[in-house]
């Protein structure tokens, strides 16, 4: 067996990874669980060799014990934890300076898109936004002044797929960063660090937290370089994620194999079962044998995620089901133990405009199913009376 082969059979596969990355034993006392360092200062013993932290806004063990979990999963040479996800996006297009472009899937996340076209766009940052399921207009964006090139796969909320690798190495090939919103799949089924991609970010409150109790956000570095860049930026600006929070985010972490390992299993018959029904418009799942980014996804990730999303047919309808459901969560947010029902032109995306919007094929009668934990034949009756009323 060659060296190579050796490192990678004794290499813990991520199931384990989730439990036992680095840091879930105390070194000092052999406690089972990260201690909350609820500190914001601390001692120089000598003032000629301060200690490791100094102020928590600069690093806090606690914090510190979840980044380099994060950056295990991931693959990266290091992570770090922020505020909240949209935290974690602003800080990270806080590497950019005025003048600069960028490129970013075309139904980005609401908050995402409105951070690019109504705060960075009043500090001469441009973005184009572009369908990037077609590698060729990704190309076509490409400016003298872009510097960075912006993917969310599965976008949210029409689950469109982008390739990964053919974007992170064409971004490569013009000295572009390349940037990953990896929320919806999680390590657990999509690293796009193994795949070439420079940053990947997280909002962590989703899946990772799992318990719909934590705000958070979490970025990835692929390199020393960029690593620094990253932590100059969350120390200057302060975004910085709290003790008590890093404790919570990791404690949920734990469990994310389990739950969504579950969860997909559910979402699988969930797509399925609305694909099946004659009064549903369209169904958007990777999953789906007809969605056309599958054989993209197949090759990039190892499972197809847990959330569905779904048109009624008209926004009355939409609503109509939000009134009717008893199992869900009718809630912003998604990933969390218990399903999540959400409305995308009212909650996530409701700072589109409605044109754009309909551009990107988020309709009044869309809906966003996260996929929770409860039995599945219980979660399509609720939404089986909801959709018959």
């Amino acid at each position: 067996m060659n060296d190579r082969n050796r490192e990678e059979r004794q290499s813990p596969k991520l199931d384990t990874r989730l439990i036992h990355f680095g840091s879930e034993v105390d070194a000092a006392t052999g406690a089972s669980s990260v201690p909350i360092y609820q500190a914001s200062t601390f001692h120089h013993h000598d003032i000629f060799n301060p200690p490791t932290h100094d102020y928590s806004r600069s690093g806090n063990p606690t914090r510190q014990a979840l980044e380099d979990y994060i950056a295990v999963l991931e693959g990266g040479v290091r992570g770090f934890a922020f505020a909240s996800g949209m935290a974690a996006i602003s800080s990270t297009f806080m590497l950019f300076s005025a003048g600069d472009h960028l490129i970013v899937t075309e139904d980005v996340y609401g908050g995402t898109y409105r951070l690019l076209t109504q705060i960075l766009s009043r500090m001469n940052i441009e973005t184009t936004f572009v369908d990037m399921t077609d590698l060729e207009a990704v190309k076509a964006a490409l400016q003298p002044n872009t510097k960075a090139v912006y993917m969310e796969t599965p976008s949210n909320p029409t689950l469109k797929i982008t390739d990964i690798g053919a974007v992170a190495e064409w971004a490569r090939e013009h000295d572009l960063i390349s940037i990953v919103d990896n929320t919806f799949m999680t390590p657990y089924y999509q690293r796009p660090i193994e795949q070439g991609v420079d940053i990947v970010l997280h909002s962590a409150t989703k899946f990772l937290g799992g318990h719909s109790d934590v705000l958070a956000g979490l970025a990835v570095a692929r390199d020393d370089a960029l690593a620094d860049r990253l932590k100059y930026v969350q120390n200057g600006l302060g975004t910085v994620l709290g003790a008590q929070e890093s404790w919570l985010l990791m404690r949920g972490m734990k469990t994310l194999g389990a739950r969504m390992a579950h969860s997909e299993i559910s979402a699988r018959k969930l797509a399925d079962w609305l694909a099946r029904r004659q009064d549903i418009a369209a169904v958007y799942y990777p999953g789906l044998a007809e969605h056309p980014g599958r054989e993209v996804q197949e090759k990039q990730s190892e499972g197809y995620g847990a959330v569905v999303s779904f048109d009624v047919g008209s926004g009355d309808r939409a609503k109509r089901v939000l009134s009717r459901v008893k199992l869900p969560l009718v809630a912003v947010s998604l990933g969390a133990v218990e399903s999540i029902l959400s409305y995308p032109a009212m909650m996530s995306h409701a700072s589109m405009p409605p044109e754009v919007r309909l551009e990107r094929g988020i309709t009044d009668g869309l809906l966003r199913f996260s996929v929770g934990l409860e039995d599945i034949g219980d979660l399509l009756a609720d939404l089986e009376q909801a959709l018959e009323a």
